[in-house]
């Protein structure tokens, strides 16, 4: 994959105009675009068929579903029928839920001559500090043991990667033996870039370095004066990195 196509841009925006409007001025110049809570709350999940009709290729549904198995079990036969290209399940809803996903995602695609979804576990969310992860949560774990804990349930449940933080990258990649298995992080900001609430960030080039396949960005080029410009300018940042 060159540069660009490893971004996924976050529309993390308020409304599906908005949305729209950086599909069609970011097509072609990155890889996917990601529709999370904020933008599927306040639009529906419609919003996903008007981005898809902007321009938008692949879009990532961080839906971060985190329920009973059976629960959700049904919402991936509805995430499946979207046409989505990956979506989220928070690994802390634990194996047996992320098998259901796994298996409803295959089931629901195989019957209705769809294409699967991949299915990607949320780890630690990147603004859970060492220190959050410890005193507020409750967890024994460093948050690196923890998330390669994760990871490896992920991988025995079927899930196709993780959602990691770019400090987390080569930790999973020693716990988890499979090249094919996705790292996608989010938590990734240019250089002097503000971090925002972001507690655990890395560039764009450390991150690809470190052995990420795709990179999460929001505010750097959605609130960006000239988004455009500044997707260019991150792309080609991964792309000295992967040379």
């Amino acid at each position: 994959m060159s540069g660009k196509d490893r971004i996924i841009v976050a529309l993390d925006v308020e409304t599906g105009d908005r949305a729209v409007e950086l599909v069609q001025r970011l097509k072609g110049r990155v890889g996917v675009f990601k529709a999370g809570l904020e933008l599927v709350t306040a639009e529906g999940v419609q919003v996903l068929k008007r981005i898809r009709d902007a321009g938008a290729e692949r879009i990532f549904y961080d839906a971060k579903l985190h329920d009973i198995p059976n629960t959700v079990a049904g919402a991936m036969k509805s995430v499946t029928r979207l046409g989505a290209w990956c979506v989220t399940v928070h690994a802390m809803g634990g194996e047996a839920q992320l098998e259901a996903a796994v298996k409803s995602a295959w089931e629901t695609a195989t019957q209705e001559s769809l294409p699967r979804p991949k299915i990607l576990a949320v780890t630690v969310l990147t603004s859970i500090s060492a220190d959050a992860l410890a005193n507020e949560l409750r967890v024994g774990l460093s948050v690196s043991e923890y998330v390669a804990e994760l990871a490896k349930m992920a991988q025995r449940a079927g899930c196709d990667g993780v959602i990691a933080s770019p400090h987390e990258i080569e930790v999973v990649r020693a716990a988890v033996n499979d090249p094919n298995f996705l790292i996608v992080t989010p938590g990734v900001r240019p250089a002097g870039a503000d971090k925002g609430d972001q507690a655990r960030v890395m560039t764009p080039s450390e991150a690809i370095q470190r052995g990420a396949n795709y990179l999460v960005i929001g505010r750097p080029i959605v609130a960006a004066q000239d988004p455009v410009a500044a997707a260019d300018r991150i792309a080609e940042e991964i792309s000295q990195a992967l040379s």
